[in-house]
């Protein structure tokens, strides 16, 4: 029986690249919990959760295109350091976001500082990685009324 929409889902995963190379876990940490149906988690992965049954364990391959999708050079950009705030230290991996016309915002990493030039990546960062997740389902309950108006899973203390 599927998972469905609006329920708690409590895991435990460990994420590798391609290479094998472990991203993120929990091991050794608070298990992961999402508020399914609502995009918390990517889409595939979901997908797969969705049939399993509380206690099970099972191996998800997705790949970079339906994950963080392909990376894209022209997300790649030269922009003048004038453009950051003034009195930051700048340096290679620091993390910034800027807004779009539109008002959305678009995170970015600094990749290369050449002088006055800085080369900024829009990509996510882990697009182009194909993924492999390694999910122990723990538990599925209801989401709370409280849960579902706010978007987001609550602790026990009844915020999260």
């Amino acid at each position: 029986m599927a998972i469905g929409q609006n329920k708690v889902v409590t895991m435990n995963y460990t994420l590798r690249d391609s290479e094998g190379n472990v991203i993120q876990t929990t091991n050794n940490r608070e298990p992961f919990q999402y508020l399914s149906g609502n995009n918390q988690i990517l889409p595939n992965l979901e997908k797969e959760i969705d049939t399993m049954i509380i206690g099970s364990k099972k191996n998800i391959k997705i790949a970079a295109k339906d994950a963080y999708g392909e990376y894209n050079d022209l997300a790649v950009q030269q922009v003048d350091k004038r453009n950051f705030p003034k009195g930051v230290d700048l340096q290679v991996g620091m993390e910034f976001v800027a807004n779009s016309p539109e008002g959305e915002q678009m995170p970015f990493v600094v990749k290369e500082i050449n002088n006055e030039e800085v080369t900024i990546d829009f990509n996510h960062p882990l697009a182009g990685k194909d993924l492999e997740f390694d999910i122990e389902l723990l538990d599925v309950r209801d989401a709370t009324l409280q849960e579902l108006q706010h978007g987001h899973v609550h602790g026990p203390d009844s915020h999260h």
